[in-house]
C-alpha cells in the first residue's frame, strides 16, 4: 500500500509506455511493409508471366527492388524485358557450350581410332602450313600492302557492352583479312593503353595480342598518313563511293551503335578536314526500310572483295539479305 503523497502519475506512465510501444510497432510495420511490397511485386511478376509478357523466370531480391524503384510502368516493362533477354542469352550460351562439349567428346572418341588419328594428324599439319602461309601474306602486307585504318576514338560514345561487341567484330575482321589472298595492312589508330578497347582485345587474344601482324598506335591517322590520301567511310556521307581506289587509305569507324546516332563519324571527319564516302547501297540494292549501317566484319568482306575484283555486285553480297529485296537490274 502507498501513502497518498506517493501516488503514481498514471497519465505520465501511460505516455511513456505508449511511446515505447509505438517505436517498436513502427519498426516492425516498416519491415512488414518492405516484405509485403516485395511479395506483391513477385505476385505482379507472376501475373505478367501468365499473361505472356517478357518476364524473367528467376529474379533476385536486388533486381526486384530495382524493378520496384522504376518510375513508371513502361520503365518497369523495359527493365523486365532486359532481364528476360539477358536470361535467354545466358541460357542459349549454356546450351551452346553444352553442345560444343558434346561435339568435342564425340570428336575425341572418334579420334581414338587409328584411321581418325592419322587423318587428324594430316589435318593439323595442313592447318599449320596454311597458318604459316596466312601469316606470311599478312607480314608481306605490312611492308607492301594497302593500309586500312580502324578509328578507335568512339569509346566515349558507347556503353561497355557496345565496346565489347565492337571488339568482337574487329576480331572477326582481323581473321577475315588474315585469310584473304591480298590482305590489308590493318592500323588501329587512337587506341589508348588500358582503355576498354584494349582490355577487350586482351580478353580475346590473351598472349597472342602482342604477336598480331597489325599496327597499333595511340596517334591519330592524320599524324600517320597524308590527309589527301585519307577517305573516311561513313553511311552519313553525301558523297557516294563509285570505285575502289588502291592508292587511297580508307578509314572505318570502330563503333557499334544500337541507338543509331547519325552523323557522329561524319562530324569527326569534317572536323579533321577529311574526304568522306558512303557505299552505293541504294544504287545496286533494292533497299528495305532500316539504317544503312553495316557491321565491321561485313565492311571488311566488302572492301576485300572490291580490292580483289572491283565487282560491286559480288562485294555487296555480304550485306545481310534481310536489309534488301534484291539487286537492281541496271544500276
Amino acid at each position: 500500500s502507498c501513502s497518498p503523497s506517493e501516488k503514481l502519475d498514471l497519465d505520465a506512465w501511460k505516455k511513456v509506455m505508449k511511446s515505447g510501444v509505438q517505436e517498436e510497432v513502427s519498426e516492425t510495420v516498416s519491415e512488414h511493409k518492405e516484405l509485403s511490397s516485395l511479395a506483391a511485386a513477385r505476385e505482379i511478376l507472376e501475373m505478367w508471366r501468365l499473361a505472356g509478357r517478357s518476364v524473367p523466370e528467376n529474379i533476385s531480391e536486388e533486381q526486384l527492388k530495382t524493378f520496384m524503384e522504376c518510375p513508371s510502368k513502361s520503365a518497369k516493362k523495359k527493365y523486365l524485358k532486359y532481364l528476360h533477354l539477358k536470361e535467354l542469352y545466358k541460357r542459349n550460351d549454356k546450351r551452346k557450350m553444352d553442345e560444343k562439349r558434346e561435339r568435342r567428346l564425340e570428336t575425341q572418341e572418334q579420334a581414338s581410332k587409328t584411321d581418325e588419328t592419322r587423318r587428324n594428324s594430316f589435318v593439323c599439319l595442313w592447318a599449320n602450313c596454311m597458318d604459316r602461309a596466312y601469316s606470311w601474306r599478312v607480314a608481306q602486307s605490312m611492308i607492301f600492302g594497302q593500309p586500312l585504318v580502324f578509328d578507335m576514338s568512339y569509346e566515349k560514345d558507347m556503353s561497355a557492352r557496345e565496346v565489347a561487341n565492337t571488339v568482337r567484330q574487329l576480331v572477326l575482321s582481323e581473321g577475315c583479312n588474315r585469310r584473304s589472298v591480298d590482305p590489308f595492312h590493318i592500323h588501329f589508330c587512337n587506341l589508348k593503353d588500358d582503355s576498354l578497347y584494349h582490355k577487350e582485345f586482351i580478353k580475346h587474344y590473351r598472349e597472342a595480342w602482342g604477336k598480331l601482324l597489325i599496327t597499333v598506335t595511340d596517334q591519330c591517322y592524320t599524324d600517320v598518313f597524308p590527309k589527301d590520301k585519307l577517305i573516311y567511310l561513313t553511311a552519313d556521307s553525301p558523297k557516294v563511293m563509285k570505285t575502289f581506289d588502291h592508292n587511297k587509305i580508307y578509314i572505318v569507324g570502330s563503333m557499334v551503335d544500337r541507338s543509331i546516332k547519325t552523323g557522329v563519324s561524319l562530324a569527326r571527319a569534317k572536323r579533321l578536314g577529311l574526304e568522306t564516302a558512303a557505299l552505293p547501297l541504294e544504287k545496286y540494292l533494292l533497299w528495305n526500310t532500316g539504317a544503312k549501317n553495316l557491321t565491321l566484319d561485313q565492311m571488311m568482306h566488302i572492301l576485300l572483295t572490291l580490292k580483289d575484283t572491283g565487282d560491286w555486285k559480288k562485294a555487296l553480297e555480304f550485306v545481310p539479305k534481310r536489309k534488301y529485296y534484291g539487286f537492281v537490274t541496271k544500276p
